[in-house]
């Protein structure tokens, strides 16, 4: 009898499910046909991690183990075959993604080569399949030539399956990762693929050459009901027509919460928006094993503009900004107060919270700003939206513009002519540093240096009109209005860049601006 009962704790599993059983049998299937690891157990049914693992220990003793690989002892493989399953049907995109294999080679390479998942972030890398699953099903659902695709963060790469499979469709990714950016752009340019980028963290608003343009916007939020809320506003937001606009959304929950779901889709309502379609299982990760490695893909139809509520900053399920968070210390806090400069005679600046929509501390003489959860770009956002001469901020110890020497110059060298930064390492404990930033002043600098100083002081405008007058002004009135377009246009031609807001622009493409604007005063 003994020998039975791993048998009769699987059927007892089964019929605990119900009619939800399919799933659990099919992972049985797996074990009797082959060795797979658990990660293979959850991805390719898409069952969530602890459901696997309850099988596997109902089945413990009729299991065979290899490393990190389990497959069912061959001598009891034939006791399972009933509770086993035929292969499930076939995808239709899984034909025609076949019948793509230089498309997917080239998504392969991407993803071998993306920058590494940012888990503050909540990046979960989706397959190179899904990618172009994603690609095949939009290009076969909808009209895309001519149109405008929106990709609301874009870790997994949709933007560049999309371009390859439709070049006639225009994409645009905005996207709060710098690193992300420069490899879509690069990639982008080199394939003479048309995607452009853009740089916005979503709680703090979008960049206004995005907005009311998008026909689809496609985009994979965090799986928090405060983030599928944000995200899914900011996406209506960019639809050119809401009537004919369409919002697509992957979103996952396990089978075991289902009022997470719940939550999640009350959110989405109270936005108007309509469930025209959900694909249950589409987007397959590398990871997310407590919702089965996959998630549905939303089909959302809007039914008005409706704006979301004031965006929390606490979205993500980890990091220092996770729906859980507590945020910095009252010492830390008075600690970044004491440290900020400011003219003997003024206050102590109040701690600020991030953000840079617009400039920041206007009629201020100093800021204090708490960025303790600066996930990596929100600190070069911070001194670009500033308006005093003046200012300190709190970064994490770790941050990538302060651990280390390198990141620290990088930073520097593209405000320098606006800041100058002392990096206080381990202050005031050791998960903080605070970047004390100083004014410039404008007579220690040369033409070429007042010139980047005009543009960085005046992130907020168009760049080309910023850059105009920036010319006229650094050159103390020898340049006309008409001689200073005619030195941008020298520099960079009609640079689509021209029309758009220098905060708004990719880290790197900044970095690439500045010394351009400098040449031009010469």
């Amino acid at each position: 009898m003994a020998a039975h009962e791993p048998i009769d704790r699987v059927r007892t599993l089964l019929a605990q499910r119900g009619a939800h059983a399919r799933k659990l049998r099919r992972v049985l299937t797996l074990l009797a046909e082959d060795w797979h690891t658990l990660a293979e157990l959850v991805r390719l049914p898409a069952v969530p991690r602890r459901t696997v693992q309850e099988l596997l220990t109902a089945v413990q003793d009729d299991l065979e183990t290899s490393g990190d690989r389990f497959r069912l002892a061959p001598a009891r493989a034939a006791d399972y075959a009933p509770l086993t399953v035929a292969e499930p049907l076939v995808d239709p995109l899984d034909a025609l993604a076949a019948r793509h294999t230089e498309h997917l080679r080239s998504v392969l390479a991407d993803i071998a080569e993306v920058p590494a998942p940012l888990a503050a972030l909540d990046h979960v890398q989706a397959t190179a399949e899904t990618a172009l699953k994603r690609a095949l099903w939009l290009d076969t659902t909808y009209d895309l030539a001519g149109r405008t695709l929106l990709c609301l963060g874009d870790h997994d790469l949709t933007s560049l399956a999309v371009a390859a499979v439709n070049p006639e469709v225009e994409v645009v990714v905005v996207d709060v990762d710098d690193r992300l950016l420069e490899f879509i752009s690069t990639r982008a340019d080199a394939r003479g693929l048309p995607v452009r980028t853009l740089h916005a963290d979503f709680r703090f608003g979008l960049p206004p050459a995005v907005l009311e343009t998008a026909d689809l916007v496609f985009s994979d939020p965090p799986y928090t009901a405060e983030g599928m809320a944000l995200f899914a506003g900011r996406a209506v937001e960019c639809l050119a027509d809401t009537g004919k606009g369409r919002v697509l959304l992957a979103y996952g929950f396990s089978d075991r919460t289902p009022a997470l779901g719940l939550k999640v889709q009350q959110e989405l309502q109270r936005l108007g928006l309509v469930f025209e379609a959900i694909l249950p299982a589409f987007h397959r990760f590398d990871g997310a094993q407590a919702i089965g490695s996959a998630a549905d893909l939303y089909v959302c139809r809007p039914t008005s503009r409706r704006s979301a509520a004031t965006p929390r900053t606490a979205i993500y399920t980890h990091g220092p900004q996770s729906v859980e968070t507590s945020g910095p210390s009252r010492e830390a806090l008075e600690a970044l107060v004491e440290l900020a400069p400011r003219p003997e005679s003024s206050p102590p600046p109040k701690p600020r919270a991030p953000g840079w929509a617009e400039p920041i501390g206007r009629g201020a003489a100093s800021l204090a700003v708490d960025l303790t959860g600066d996930p990596g770009p929100w600190l070069l956002r911070t001194l670009l939206a500033c308006s005093p001469g003046r200012m300190a901020a709190l970064v994490p110890n770790n941050h990538p513009d302060v651990a280390s020497e390198k990141g620290q110059r990088a930073l520097s060298s593209l405000v320098g002519t606006r800041f100058a930064l002392r990096y206080l390492r381990s202050t005031p404990d050791g998960k903080h540093c605070v970047v004390v930033a100083d004014q410039v002043l404008a007579g220690t600098l040369d033409v070429g240096g007042l010139a980047v100083r005009e543009v960085l002081m005046r992130a907020h405008g168009k760049l080309g009109n910023v850059w105009r007058e920036a010319l006229v002004t650094a050159t103390r009135g020898a340049l006309t209005k008409r001689e200073a377009r005619e030195r941008i246009a020298e520099q960079v031609g009609e640079d689509e860049d021209l029309e758009l807001r220098l905060i708004d622009l990719p880290r790197h493409r900044i970095a690439a601006l500045l010394p351009l604007i400098r040449a031009s005063a010469s």
